[in-house]
């Protein structure tokens, strides 16, 4: 190891700074050329210097080495970088592109959304406001319904109430109850409970009252009015004309006076010869024949009314028309429940078939009997009035 040579001291000193160049270097070179030289120091011996300058030698190599080794190191670290940091960027750069382009996508997407938005907003609000025109419209519907349906009905009562009062129709009174209370049935609103009360009310005070069969009583008017034509008449009367004796039946045999003597029984008629029973029967149909002409020419009769039996064919005609009329009107005023027209019509024409008509035909005593039932008849009921129901309907139409 001694066998190395050495390095002078201003070789070392001048080999010291060029191996650490750059700043660091530059401090103390200034300090040594403002600062005057030392003094050299004594030369130490050969050995002991090459021993200490070795280890700074290996040093100074593995400082350069590891400098060396730390700068491509960096330098490697640095391309990387660079290369990853470029990497890093294009690809960056090719996600804020596709971001723009996912932005622009969106924006588009988003002001398309707006538009639509906008559009069912508006739609929303017109769906609105025909809702709001629709349920006005329903309730002014439902409201005047309700209103048509009540005048309606008012209407119906009314004119039933009419006809119970004027004609006395309990069945038409009836039957306008019964659809009213069907009509307001199918709403199902509570506030015609009232309504609905009063008309069940009137129902059963109608049902209540006693029947009167005008339909049939009518009837029996119609069939009077329908015999008035064939009923005889005192004014045309005929004779009626003895039934006509068998011609073949022989006159009976007159018995004997009681107080003769010694008369002789009448033979039979077997034992008479035949020509004198044809004279008995000849003579027996002339006197017959002229009775009845005899009795034809004289009738007595006994009339209380003898201008009965003066009326003309004119006069008879207009006579049955009038009688007609009179059972027409007695007819109207059944219907209507006119019980004094109607008694005062019926009693005359009872007189007329008395004082004008053949009361001993049997036509003539029907019909009177038919109008003796019909004038036994009651029409004098007390028709109630149907007011609740009237009044349920109008207190409910003057609520608000």
């Amino acid at each position: 190891m001694n066998d190395l040579p050495t390095i002078p001291d201003s070789a070392t000193e001048s080999a010291q700074p060029a191996a650490k160049p750059g700043a660091d270097n530059a401090a103390p070179q200034a300090a040594a050329s403002m600062t005057p030289p030392p003094t050299p120091p004594a030369p130490p011996a050969p050995s002991v210097k090459n021993e200490m300058q070795r280890p700074l030698v290996i040093a100074v190599i593995a400082l350069g080495v590891l400098l060396a080794a730390q700068t491509w190191s960096s330098h490697n670290q640095v391309r990387k970088l660079r290369e990853e940091m470029a990497r890093r960027l294009q690809q960056g750069d090719t996600v804020t592109a596709d971001t723009g382009k996912v932005v622009r996508s969106v924006q588009e997407g988003t002001k398309e959304l707006q538009i639509k938005v906008a559009m069912l907003e508006n739609k929303q609000v017109e769906a609105q406001s025909q809702q709001l025109a629709l349920e006005q419209l329903y309730q002014d519907l439902s409201k005047n319904r309700d209103e048509w349906a009540l005048a309606e009905i008012e209407q119906v009562l009314s004119t039933a109430s009419q006809q119970l009062q004027l004609a006395g129709n309990v069945p038409g009174a009836l039957i306008a109850l019964q659809n009213a209370d069907r009509s307001l049935s199918r709403s199902d609103k509570p506030q015609f409970i009232t309504i609905r009360r009063a008309i069940a009310k009137d129902t059963e005070k109608l049902k209540a009252l006693p029947s009167v069969d005008t339909v049939g009583l009518a009837v029996r008017l119609d069939n009077v009015m329908a015999q008035v034509d064939t009923l005889p008449m005192l004014a045309d009367e005929k004779p009626t004309l003895p039934a006509q004796p068998d011609r073949k039946a022989k006159a009976p045999v007159k018995p004997a006076a009681k107080g003769a003597k010694g008369a002789k029984e009448a033979p039979p008629a077997e034992q008479s010869s035949p020509w004198l029973g044809q004279v008995r029967d000849v003579w027996d149909e002339w006197s017959t024949e002229m009775w009845t002409d005899v009795r034809q020419l004289i009738r007595v009769r006994s009339v209380e009314t003898p201008d009965a039996l003066m009326l003309s064919p004119t006069q008879a005609y207009f006579l049955r028309e009038n009688l007609k009329l009179r059972l027409l009107n007695a007819r109207m005023a059944l219907l209507s429940r006119n019980e004094a027209a109607f008694r005062s019509d019926l009693i005359a024409a009872q007189e007329a078939l008395a004082r004008y008509f053949d009361t001993r035909a049997k036509a003539t005593q029907s019909v009177q009997a038919l109008l003796r039932q019909v004038q036994n008849s009651n029409l004098a009921i007390e028709m109630p009035t149907l007011a609740d129901s009237l009044n349920a309907v109008r207190n409910y139409k003057a609520k608000p």
